[in-house]
């Protein structure tokens, strides 16, 4: 079984970078051990035009079943015919998906130390499986890839050429191509997708598939309308597992924060007024702090970086000092939330003509992000892992770069002043890290100074003295010479 990966090259990036994504080298062949057999890497054309990386895997189907003996599935000792004689060695499948996983682990992860811009760049992909088997035939395929950004060929493979009369196999020859997607993401769709598509995994299935599957998933599988079904038969239809993997599911938002459930922790401690007053809720203490910097910075055209479920899109659009709102998120489900909040179908047209929703990932550079007065990362930046935090910076502060950049995040030390919230744990199920006000400074003046901004800082509800404030903002203003330079660029 094999695939092929191709892309094409220019003079500032040629093709044969596809080397150095993948971490093989294209002078060479080289070879694997994998659990399942051999895997070998090769590259049949790599020149500056254009690269293609193939990746074959040799299965040992005898070897296969010895192992599986006595373990469950496909491991009865009178083991029948079809266990060693079937279509493993030829057709894509779930050991194919572990041969990407393992031979393309670094290039998965988007990890690239020779290079480290490299794998956050969109580039031109095509992917080639001659035989592919697809339970739920070539419309399942293009429901499967076409929501991620593909262009999909899948022609039905015959089960005889001699006879036509016969009809088709479950196979197909799959084409992929694409101009928007980076490598990792493309690896990450293979590796989930190939073995849905198979409809069934030749190794056992452990809780540990689920790590595997929202690893694999995170930026794309919450908001796939095929979801359900993608978590279903990657996990074998294994109930519990994929009970487990729903619920996850339910709280994964990368670069997204959800204002409705951070609301009820945010007002576990309310404030004593003489009045006895409910007191304004964080959250809208938190967006009122935004409008007022942006208003301060004189934006017009904003961007909602993560904007979740579009509370801020909502409060941007009844000032009419903000000419053009964008609300950006990766989650499909939060944009329609937000459409409906905003009544987009119901909206006049020269109101509607002021927002636009579009579904994009943080992680990565998109050209529709460039030219913007000022972006918002309001509550997303902890939601991201650590690692993944340097290809956010990029693509807000290095490739989009608007004039201005707001960015809040809670305050760790604030959290002990909530009683209902455990010792120990973070505000949100989703959040990878909460900073303390030190940490979060540190930070920001790195990201000013790498990226030519400055960087002021400003509390966000009740400022304690002790432990500060629930919620801490970072307002980056591009400095007076990174200004210069750019306005003296663009008029050369």
């Amino acid at each position: 079984m094999f695939l092929t990966i191709s892309t094409s090259g220019t003079a500032a990036s040629p093709a044969t970078d596809l080397g150095f994504l993948l971490h093989k080298h294209p002078d060479n062949a080289q070879t694997f051990t994998t659990s399942h057999g051999i895997a070998h890497v090769f590259y049949p054309e790599a020149d500056p035009e254009r690269c293609t990386a193939a990746l074959l895997l040799e299965v040992d189907a005898v070897a296969l079943v010895r192992r599986g003996k006595g373990k469950g599935r496909g491991g009865a000792p009178d083991a029948a015919l079809a266990q060693y004689v079937n279509d493993r060695p030829y057709a894509a499948s779930s050991l194919l998906a572990v041969a990407i996983g393992n031979v393309f682990s670094s290039a998965m992860r988007g990890v690239c130390r020779a290079r480290p811009e490299a794998p956050a760049q969109p580039r031109p992909l095509r992917v080639e499986v001659p035989a592919l088997p697809a339970r739920g035939g070539p419309d399942l395929v293009r429901h499967l890839f076409e929501p991620l950004g593909w262009t999909v060929t899948a022609e039905p493979v015959a089960l005889d050429t001699e006879f036509p009369e016969w009809g088709d196999s479950r196979y197909v020859g799959l084409v992929l191509e694409s101009e928007a997607l980076t490598l990792s993401e493309a690896l990450r769709h293979l590796y989930v997708l190939l073995p849905v598509l198979d409809d069934a995994k030749h190794y056992w299935v452990s809780s540990e598939e689920v790590d595997k599957l929202l690893r694999a998933g995170e930026g794309w599988l919450p908001g796939h309308p095929e979801h359900k079904l993608i978590t279903s038969r990657y996990l074998s239809r294994r109930w519990s597992l994929t009970r487990q993997a729903m619920e996850r599911l339910e709280l994964v938002r990368l670069a997204e924060a959800d204002d409705s459930e951070v609301e009820e922790i945010d007002n576990a401690v309310e404030e004593e007024t003489e009045a006895e007053e409910k007191p304004t809720p964080l959250a809208v203490q938190r967006r009122e702090a935004i409008l007022d910097a942006l208003r301060r910075a004189g934006a017009a055209r904003v961007l909602d970086l993560g904007c979740g479920q579009g509370q801020l899109v909502q409060a941007l659009l009844k000032d009419p000092s903000f000419t053009e709102i964008v609300g950006v998120d990766v989650s499909m489900r939060a944009l329609t939330i937000a459409s409906r909040r905003l009544k987009l179908d119901r909206m006049g047209e020269r109101q509607a003509a002021r927002v636009k929703l579009f579904q994009g990932s943080l992680a990565y550079t998109d050209k529709r992000l460039k030219g913007y007065d000022a972006a918002v990362l309001s509550e997303v930046i902890e939601h991201l892992d650590l690692p993944r935090l340097p290809a956010l910076e990029y693509a807000v502060f290095g490739a989009a770069r608007p004039r201005t950049v707001l960015v809040t995040t809670p305050n760790v030390e604030y959290n002990v002043r909530w009683e209902t919230l455990p010792a120990g744990r973070t505000r949100h199920g989703d959040h990878r890290f909460e900073w303390t006000r030190e940490e979060f400074r540190a930070w920001a003046h790195r990201v000013a100074e790498l990226h030519g901004y400055e960087v002021e800082f400003t509390p966000v509800g009740p400022d304690d003295p002790e432990v500060g404030p629930p919620t801490q903002m970072a307002v980056f203003e591009m400095s007076t010479d990174t200004v210069r330079v750019a306005k003296e660029a663009k008029a050369a």
